[in-house]
């Protein structure tokens, strides 16, 4: 009896909150945008409990409850307002960006740009843990238009993730609102368009999300923090970019290098004495860089969301698509010194400067400019091994980013990748394992919602390399929620690869030269690997990487690399489970644009 008390108590807990949130849900006071709490499909407690019928959970509390009647109401309502104050602890932030086209010249001669509220770059979003994030972007350009937000994993959000396979761009003169959450994430990240080579263009920002205040740090608080955007540039418009790529031809090398859209010139100010936390993300579309303070060191703190073992560097390789953040503290005489990015791999080597001002300096920055590696792939290869995660620091829960042990887990799946260059119907195309993507009219995630046919076949794509000619195809590798994979990728081509997955960080648990066998397994790092969201693959080698699959979804898993992206370099992943519940998927958004196949209901 005691047991059934208990189960009818817990159960009508679950209900009170329910139907609270229920009368709550269309309120504009609460920052819960359309989420809600989830359904309660079955509830169990002991052998006793055979059905729903047995559990009377839709019936009447018996004769021997009703003494409790009073208690059970007073409980459940305050269970129910005080899950409404936990939720009001997490704030909304409200963003409206109008996304155009305007001139800029970051080399000297004007070009057309996409710029967000008129800024090249795009303005910065600063964050904390578990704010709710809501941006209107309202496109003005000529072509459809799509955001994606490299690196937020968009938990139970996926409609949110702003790439072709989940999103319906939005048309021109239209606009869309993005709602989503930094659901448990903290770190350095950005944000740019998914759509066509837009990216080449601009309409790119910084996307840095803060510990909340009652999860401790790993190191003193800085005293600033400065967002730093490096990527290569083009005097070509994406346009032209575009109809190269379109033509069959491979783009070439880009003409510069930018940091927050100069060429040379932007300014980081700071006082003597005093450390600060430099954010920087690769924004380029192509190429790696290496990064490098005159006359400082730095100490890498965080990577793409997880706190790492703070080793100290004179220069750090940050490849296409990915993020860090170093401390620096200035310790060096009072004058100005040169922040130097430069390209990796690439002859010849293009380089972007920035300065770092001491407060009180009348002295310029004064040359040589402080040396970085240039083609040494296994000087680079060494130091991606060095980066470790901090197995003691909290990130953004409280339990140690330790805890979860990765490396004790079997595998369910291997995937092994193998990306390259081909021709099919005589144009330039990029493949995996023998396919080139092309995005279908229809949205992946529309359609696997809507049990839409005739938009995608699972696992059309092999989990291996086959030998044959590449052809065209929509792929999507099906995967069930809470596996563990084993992603390999597997370059055999001259240039170095840089693959993101959407959702997700994974960990990266070996680089090598050659050709993979499950006997690199024995090299692999099982206890402290770095966990990221986007992986370098150097020139003729691979890169394993283990991802835990805990966010259902349809994911991208792409080359970072857009033009290669562009021409079928990606595939999708199918994370799913046959349970349908808000604790792991919330719902198609009211607002959710249609397309192709998908109409609205």
């Amino acid at each position: 009896m005691l047991i059934k008390a208990f189960a009818h108590f817990l159960r009508d807990i679950l209900c009170s909150c329910r139907l609270c949130m229920s009368s709550f849900r269309a309120t504009k006071e609460i920052p819960l945008l359309h989420f809600r709490t989830p359904r309660v499909d079955t509830f169990m407690v002991g052998p006793e409990f055979d059905s729903l019928e047995e559990q009377n959970l839709g019936g009447t509390i018996s004769d021997r409850m009703r003494p409790a009647i009073f208690l059970h109401f007073f409980f459940g309502t305050l269970a129910c307002l005080s899950l409404l104050c936990v939720i009001a602890e997490d704030p909304s932030r409200y963003y409206t960006w109008t996304v155009t086209y305007g001139t800029i010249s970051p080399l000297g001669s004007p070009q057309q740009g996409i710029l967000i509220n008129g800024q090249f770059p795009g303005p910065t979003i600063d964050c904390v843990t578990n704010d709710n994030i809501i941006v209107t972007v309202i496109n003005k350009l000529d072509k459809p238009f799509l955001i994606t937000w490299n690196g937020i994993k968009q938990r139970k959000t996926p409609w949110q993730d702003g790439t072709l396979g989940t999103n319906c761009p939005i048309p021109p003169n239209s606009n869309w609102t993005y709602k989503f959450q930094t659901k448990d994430q903290i770190g350095t990240y950005s944000y740019f368009p998914s759509t066509l080579m837009h990216r080449a263009a601009g309409g790119f920002g910084g996307f840095n999300i803060a510990s909340r205040s009652v999860i401790p740090i790993p190191y003193p608080i800085p005293v600033e923090e400065f967002t730093l955007l490096v990527g290569d540039w083009y005097k070509s418009s994406h346009k032209a970019l575009q109809a190269k790529l379109d033509s069959g031809i491979p783009l070439p090398l880009p003409n510069a290098l930018l940091i927050n859209g100069l060429p040379s010139g932007s300014t980081f100010t700071g006082e003597k004495g005093k450390t600060y936390k430099f954010r920087v993300s690769n924004v380029g579309i192509s190429t790696s860089i290496n990064f490098r303070i005159q006359a400082h060191t730095m100490t890498l703190v965080e990577v793409e969301g997880a706190h790492t073992v703070q080793s100290v560097y004179d220069s750090l390789d940050v490849h296409v698509g990915q993020s860090v953040a170093v401390l620096v503290t200035l310790h060096a005489t009072v004058k100005d010194y040169f922040i130097v990015a430069s390209t990796r791999f690439t002859k010849p080597v293009l380089t972007a400067t920035s300065f770092l001002k001491y407060a009180g300096s009348s002295t310029p920055a004064s040359e040589p400019l402080p040396i970085g590696p240039t083609y040494q792939i296994h000087w680079s290869m060494m130091q991606a091994r060095t980066i470790r995660r901090n197995l003691t620091a909290n990130a953004a829960r409280p339990n140690p980013q330790g805890s979860f042990h990765y490396g004790t887990i079997p595998i369910q799946r291997t995937l092994i990748l193998a990306n390259s260059a081909t021709k099919i119907n005589g144009t330039l195309r990029y493949a995996v394992n023998g396919i080139s993507y092309v995005n279908p009219a229809t949205p992946l995630k529309l359609a696997d919602y809507y049990n839409i046919s005739g938009v995608f076949k699972l696992n059309s794509i092999k989990d291996t390399p086959p030998s044959g000619p590449a052809v065209f195809g929509t792929s999507v590798i099906g995967t069930t929620l809470h596996d563990l994979i084993e992603i390999v990728f597997q370059n055999n081509e001259t240039t170095l690869q840089s693959w993101h997955l959407d959702g997700y960080t994974f960990w990266t648990v070996g680089f090598g030269s050659g050709q993979w066998t499950p006997d690199m397994r024995r090299r692999y790092n099982l206890a402290d690997a770095n966990s990221r969201h986007t992986v370098q693959v150097y020139p003729n080698s691979w890169s394993a990487v283990l991802a835990s699959l805990d966010n259902k979804g349809m994911w991208n898993l792409r080359s970072a690399i857009w033009s290669r992206q562009y021409l079928g370099q990606q595939l999708y992943i199918r994370v799913w489970s046959n349970e349908t519940s808000l604790f792991t998927e919330y719902d198609v958004p009211d607002n959710a644009l249609y397309c192709g196949k998908a109409k609205r209901p």
